[in-house]
């Protein structure tokens, strides 16, 4: 079986994102902390997410609105007006940063699209998944870009589908095991995980007991190499 369709991750596979979050959360710790100690104030933030994730979806938008209400849970009536501004502005700069490619990756585009079609698949707010590509110069790399509310095996069934290609013939590549390698297994198709520091404890996930259908690389610099051997398979 020859891959054909080569389906890549953005945020923290293509370009920093995590780095940015982090920022954002350290600065709203740091203006919590009258309030609540961080080993308090990060797992009510994190609670905070994952309950409104369902409603907000994923990416900075949503993040921001889980930062204001974590806020008030945790300050309740001495939460001041000044400080909602100040976890606004937090949450503006996620929106306005510069997108930061991660080293090679121009050139990594460039060696999988002699391998088979690219397409992005990210999840996030449409507007600003559209704006980080459009910023990052990629864009014309991609013979499609999906964003999708969520990464689960019947949204890369579809995918398939909709690109005319076994799963078999599919490797997902991402840095989250949670919706990046889990879910394209299940699907039937390869996967390949790139690990990054300072990754969300939302996507992480234990690793597949056993598919030789998966991988671990170091950079996504390796995934044409991993390509060749499964081609050779």
């Amino acid at each position: 079986m020859t891959i054909r369709l080569i389906c890549l991750d953005a945020d923290d596979t293509l370009w920093h994102n995590m780095r940015h979050f982090n920022a954002a959360e350290d600065a709203l710790l740091e203006m919590l902390r009258p309030f609540a100690d961080a080993h308090v104030a990060r797992p009510a933030l994190e609670a905070c997410e994952a309950r409104n994730l369902p409603l907000y979806g994923y990416g900075a938008k949503g993040f921001t609105l889980s930062m204001i209400e974590t806020a008030i849970e945790l300050c309740g009536a001495d939460l001041k007006p000044m400080m909602v501004a100040d976890i606004l502005a937090a949450g503006r700069s996620l929106l306005a940063h510069p997108v930061e490619l991660f080293d090679g990756i121009a050139q990594t585009l460039e060696d999988l699209a002699d391998h088979g079609r690219l397409v992005l698949v990210t999840k996030g707010d449409l507007l600003h998944q559209e704006a980080k590509l459009a910023a990052s110069g990629l864009g014309d790399r991609f013979a499609g870009v999906e964003i999708v509310s969520d990464k689960t095996a019947d949204t890369f069934a579809r995918l398939f589908e909709r690109y005319a290609v076994q799963p078999a013939e599919a490797v997902m590549a991402g840095d989250s095991m949670r919706s990046d390698v889990r879910p394209a297994l299940e699907a039937g198709a390869w996967a390949a995980y790139v690990p990054q520091d300072g990754a969300w404890a939302h996507e992480h996930a234990s690793p597949p007991e056993c598919s030789d259908r998966f991988a671990t690389l170091k950079s996504l610099a390796e995934l044409p190499a991993l390509i060749d051997r499964i081609n050779r398979s």
